[in-house]
C-alpha cells in the first residue's frame, strides 16, 4: 500500500503549516500590540500558569517592523528587495519541485521547504501588509482593512518582527580596545517565525546535507 506521506505532500505540509503559523503570529502581534511594545514572554507564561516566581528576562515579544532583510537588516531599496525575494522564492521553488521529482532525501526536502517558506512568509508582509493594515504606532493599534486604506502601496509593506532574546546583557571590560566599557547585548537581533524557518533550514542543510547539496544540484540540473 502506497504511503500517504509522499515527499511532495511532506513538502506541501511544511510549506502550508509554517506559513500559517508565521502569519497567525504576525497578525496577532500587528493587531494586538503597539509599535515597540514589549512583553516578557516567560513572565506572561508564568502568569497564565499561576507560577509565583520571578521570570527570567531573556525572551521577549517585542513588536517592531523593518523594510529590510532577515533580522531587521536594511541594505537595499524596498522595491528591489521585495522583487529579489520573489525571484529567489521562484528559484528555490523550482529546485524544490525538481528535488521532489528526483526523490531526494526527505530531510533534505524538509530543509529546502523551510527556507522556501521562510522567504515566502516575509514576502507576504512586504507585498500585502501595507494594503491590508493601518500603520502601527506607539499609541494606536493597527486595524485590518481600514476604511481609509492601508499605510503603504502594494509591494511596500513592512515585515513584522517580534522575537527578542537578550540572553546576555553586560558591559565590555574596560581593558578591551575600542569597545571597553561599552554596553552590549547578546543576542540583539529581533526576528520572526519566517526568519527562524530560514535559519533552521540553512543550518540543517549545512550540518547534515553539505555534501548532498552539491550532488543534488548536479543531479537536478543534469536531468532537467
Amino acid at each position: 500500500m502506497k504511503s500517504f506521506w509522499t515527499k511532495g505532500r511532506i513538502a506541501l505540509f511544511v510549506i502550508f503549516s509554517v506559513l500559517l503559523v508565521d502569519q497567525l503570529i504576525k497578525v496577532a502581534v500587528k493587531t494586538g500590540m503597539y509599535w515597540h511594545d514589549s512583553i516578557n514572554a516567560i513572565g506572561w507564561l508564568y502568569d497564565k500558569l499561576g507560577i509565583q516566581a520571578e521570570p527570567p528576562t531573556w525572551f521577549y515579544i517585542f513588536f517592531t517592523e523593518n523594510n529590510g532583510m532577515a533580522f531587521g537588516m536594511e541594505i537595499v531599496g524596498k522595491l528591489f528587495l521585495t522583487s529579489f525575494r520573489i525571484v529567489a522564492v521562484a528559484v528555490i521553488g523550482w529546485f524544490l519541485y525538481k528535488f521532489v521529482q528526483h526523490k531526494m532525501k526527505t530531510g533534505f526536502i524538509v530543509c529546502v521547504s523551510l527556507v522556501l517558506t521562510g522567504a515566502l512568509g516575509n514576502i507576504v508582509d512586504s507585498v500585502f501588509y501595507g494594503v491590508l493594515f493601518s500603520e502601527s504606532t506607539s499609541y494606536q493599534l493597527a486595524s485590518f482593512l481600514p476604511e481609509g486604506g492601508g499605510y503603504a502601496p502594494l509591494f511596500y509593506g513592512k515585515v513584522v518582527d517580534m522575537f527578542y532574546f537578550p540572553i546576555i546583557e553586560a558591559n565590555w571590560p574596560l581593558w578591551m580596545p575600542f569597545v571597553g566599557g561599552d554596553h552590549f547585548i547578546f543576542f540583539s537581533p529581533i526576528f520572526n517565525f519566517a526568519d527562524a524557518a530560514i535559519s533552521c533550514g540553512i543550518v540543517a542543510l549545512l550540518l547534515f546535507y553539505s555534501k548532498y547539496l552539491n550532488e543534488a544540484y548536479h543531479e537536478v540540473t543534469k536531468k532537467g
